[in-house]
């Protein structure tokens, strides 16, 4: 890895706040965009309005259409290896409840700080377009990260990356579980890998009050729900961990009749392929030897979402270096349970999820303040510029990478 250049060469840091100069200087019309994001958001699958009004906003082409309403805009040389930084498009079905101005009024909410991404997107790419990068730029306006199919699967698939030569992509994302105004590059496993799955337990139903000409699958699929929860505890290192959660169960019409079948279904997180692949094994074979000890079989269906989100560790320790240049407050050790399909990127390029603290919005009765997803859920103004510095920076770390950082003529 390049030394910290920041650091150490005076003309290097000149430029860079020349840079980060521009960057303040984009704030206000970012701010302005951000509202406008969240007054007007659109559902996965459905955000060409708000794409066109980013397009609009970084003033730069119409870029190339991909994943249906997402967007590849490239900001300086038209060649040569790419830092990508993407922001998402989308927001979330959620009534909104934070009583600002600029809420919005429809079904649909920015409850995951997607507005802010993409207004600290824009900034940055306004400024390097002005004041010169390092290395060419992509902006990455990525749709469906909160709905199926996967935007960032779709973008990975189309090949438009390979063509346009990305070889890093850099994402910011707000996290209320972080301290405020703390940004985090950690290096490895950062989120989790999540999969889904549903089992069904078929015994022989009947008469409540005749259990013994029974056998009965809600007995023995509650048996397989204690059971699996002790697979985590028992066959996972507890230094790494992973989450088996039992969400939903569902059995039965009347108080007096044992039913035919019952189901579960849940979700599995681990930080580790190796930890995922043994824990989908183990929850089959759990479900079926505990439904057979009760007379009763089990069939389990799995569905895979995202693959472990795991940071590059040359591209995230050199973010830090950038970070506190901007004097941000940096840590390069949270990490979350949480998933995102960021993760996709990771597996094809170098790739690196910043994620930045944030209060959320003010806080409710019992002193607890609105986290993500929450029909509250606000983040400060200020994080408009939080997460053009985190992405600056690691545009710049990526930019490092593929040689040397001299300073734009």
């Amino acid at each position: 890895m390049s030394a910290p250049l920041v650091e150490t060469d005076p003309a290097v840091a000149a430029w860079y706040d020349r840079l980060h100069a521009a960057v303040v200087e984009e704030l206000p019309a970012a701010l302005e965009l951000r509202r406008a994001l969240h007054a007007d958001p659109r559902r996965s699958g459905d955000e060409a309005d708000t794409t066109a009004a980013v397009v609009a906003a970084l003033g730069a082409g119409e870029g190339r259409e991909v994943a249906d309403t997402g967007r590849l805009v490239r900001i300086g040389t038209a060649t040569g290896p790419t830092v990508a930084l993407r922001a998402e498009l989308d927001g979330l079905v959620v009534q909104e409840a934070t009583g600002v101005e600029w809420a919005a009024t429809g079904e649909v909410m920015h409850a995951c700080g997607h507005d802010a991404h993409l207004a600290g997107l824009v900034a940055v790419c306004r400024a390097v377009a002005r004041v010169g990068g390092p290395a060419p730029l992509l902006a990455l306006l990525q749709p469906r990260e909160e709905g199926a199919p996967s935007g960032a699967r779709d973008i990975v698939a189309s090949g438009l990356l390979a063509q346009e030569q990305v070889v890093s992509v850099v994402a910011a994302h707000v996290q209320p579980q972080l301290a405020a105004g703390v940004v985090n590059a950690t290096p490895g496993p950062v989120n989790a890998a999540t999969d889904e799955f549903t089992i069904t337990v078929t015994g022989h139903g009947g008469h409540g009050g005749y259990p013994h000409t029974t056998a009965d699958p809600v007995l023995a699929l509650a048996a397989v729900v204690v059971a699996l929860q002790q697979l985590v505890s028992r066959r996972v290192d507890p230094t790494v961990g992973a989450v088996l959660a039992v969400t939903q169960l569902d059995a039965g019409t009347s108080f007096n009749v044992v039913p035919d079948t019952a189901r579960a279904r849940g979700g599995l997180r681990a930080m580790r392929e190796s930890d995922r692949e043994m824990l989908l094994a183990a929850l089959t074979d759990v479900a079926q030897h505990t439904a057979a000890a009760h007379g009763c079989s089990a069939t389990v269906h799995t569905e895979s979402n995202e693959p472990v989100l795991a940071n590059d560790p040359e591209l995230a320790r050199a973010t830090l270096p950038w970070l506190v240049r901007a004097g941000v407050e940096v840590d390069d050790s949270w990490r979350s349970f949480g998933a995102d399909d960021f993760s996709h990127y990771c597996a094809d390029a170098r790739g690196l999820m910043l994620f930045l603290g944030v209060s959320g919005g003010e806080p409710d009765a019992a002193g607890r303040r609105p986290g993500l997803h929450s029909p509250r859920f606000l983040p400060g103004e200020d994080t408009v510029a939080q997460v053009a510095a985190a992405l600056l920076a690691g545009y710049l770390a990526g930019a490092q990478l593929l040689g040397p950082v001299h300073p734009a003529a």
